[in-house]
């Protein structure tokens, strides 16, 4: 696959070369998503500042639950990938659980009830664009305000990554996971 945006190469401005050392492991490449968002350093900058990958309200697991499947419902195989490869061993998703990020139904086995719920949600979000009074009655009892502010707003985040990477066609990093067959 050939971007539509081609990535900014080095040498990078001072203020993207910060914020790349920053975010990305020491020895690691920077991912073609931030080199092609950093041709717009304005958009580059705000993109660096709302990112929700620092300890939050959730888990790491969590975090990477909803990440993972709002990736891979809306098919950005790019970003899905990516955050498998990186966050999946951390985060202590089995091969199932990770299948069922891409494949799996809301009410995969291979979920705790608490992690159905976080499934569900964002299944909700990807289909309808809001969360039924069932659906949050059933959050509002397993999760805080805190924790579904985060979870709404991850979910939110990672939609527009995955339009960014899809609309963009940026081409997967060698080293990321695929989609399951």
């Amino acid at each position: 696959m050939t971007a539509r945006i081609n990535p900014l190469e080095p040498p990078f401005a001072p203020e993207i070369d910060t914020a790349l050392a920053r975010i990305m492991p020491k020895g690691t490449a920077p991912l073609v998503l931030f080199t092609t968002l950093a041709r717009n350093a304005r958009v580059f900058s705000r993109f660096m500042a709302g990112g929700l990958l620092d300890k939050g309200s959730i888990s790491l697991r969590e975090r990477e639950i909803a990440i993972d499947r709002t990736t891979a419902r809306l098919g950005s195989e790019y970003e899905w990938g990516v955050h498998v490869a990186f966050f999946a061993e951390a985060a202590e998703l089995t091969p199932a659980q990770v299948w069922a990020t891409a494949k799996g139904r809301s009410d995969d086995p291979a979920w705790t009830p608490r992690e159905q719920l976080i499934v569900k949600l964002v299944d909700a979000l990807c289909d309808t664009h809001t969360v039924s009074e069932t659906l949050w009655a059933a959050l509002k009892e397993e999760f805080t305000e805190e924790q579904l502010i985060e979870l709404v707003v991850l979910t939110g985040f990672y939609h527009t990554v995955s339009f960014v990477t899809n609309a963009f066609e940026v081409p997967r990093e060698a080293y990321a996971a695929r989609f399951p067959d």
